[in-house]
Parts: C-alpha cells; sequence; structure tokens
C-alpha cells in the first residue's frame, strides 16, 4: 500500500465559493452545492448552477457512499511531496445521494491495485491542520 505517512500534502485555500464545503468537510460532514431551482448538485462549487444557470445555490448534506467513475495509477509524480506515496490511486467518485457531482480524492487503506471503475467506496476525512480537512476514499466496508 501507499505511505502517506511521509506526504505533504499541499494545503487547499478556500475562496467564497469554497468556504462552506472546507467548513462542512472540518466537521466530518460532506456537504455539496445543490441548486434550488432544478435541484442539481454540483461540485466543485460555481456562482451559478451549471444546468439552469440560477444563482439560488445551497450547501447541503450528503453521503458519502458511491462508486469510482475513473480513477489513474500515479506511477511518478510532478510534485516532489508526493513521492513517498507512489505508486497511488487517484480516484473520481460519483456520490449516490448526489448524481453527476464527481469529487475527486485518492484510495487510502487499499492497494492502489484495488481502484476498478464500479467499485464501492466510502469517505472518510484527513485533517490536514486546524482549518483544512480533506475528504478522501475507502473501498466500502
Amino acid at each position: 500500500m501507499s505511505d502517506w505517512s511521509k506526504v505533504t500534502r499541499p494545503i487547499p485555500v478556500p475562496n467564497q465559493w469554497t468556504q462552506p464545503f472546507w467548513d462542512a468537510a472540518r466537521r466530518s460532514v460532506l456537504e455539496l452545492q445543490r441548486c434550488q431551482s432544478c435541484g442539481h448538485f454540483q461540485h466543485p462549487p460555481y456562482a451559478t448552477c451549471v444546468q439552469c444557470v440560477s444563482t439560488d445555490l445551497k450547501f447541503e448534506p450528503v453521503g458519502g457512499k458511491g462508486t469510482i467513475y475513473a480513477y489513474t495509477i500515479m506511477y511518478h509524480t510532478g510534485d516532489k511531496r508526493f513521492a513517498p506515496a507512489v505508486p497511488y490511486a487517484s480516484i473520481i467518485v460519483e456520490l449516490d445521494d448526489a448524481p453527476g457531482a464527481l469529487l475527486a480524492g485518492n484510495l487510502l487503506g487499499s492497494p492502489y491495485t484495488d481502484a476498478k471503475v464500479g467499485r464501492r467506496v466510502e469517505v472518510i476525512f484527513e485533517k490536514l491542520n486546524d482549518d483544512i480537512t480533506l475528504p478522501q476514499f475507502r473501498l466500502a466496508r
């Protein structure tokens, strides 16, 4: 398995659109932006709905279970901070409660070879510092 204990992750910088996502993650809750006009979930957050262009958007809690939509195995890294974890699986997850919204993360707690399209995963939260907690994924139990 990949050794993430020696990786110094870059820290995301929240902005006015992403701050509610990071605030929820710090509480170990997954919240995604949802259009109040058409019901579409979207991630990453935007100023308008990507489906109907409404500006009536709110963050709503969603369950953290879903399926691997796509993945790539990282054998090399452009950022040397990730070198201790190579090889690792970087995955895109479609959440059960938010069809169409795709969330990127890493597959933790399993060999990278376990990443397969359609595999069931669940969110886990990795605290990076007092302000940022990163949603990641593991194979569903």
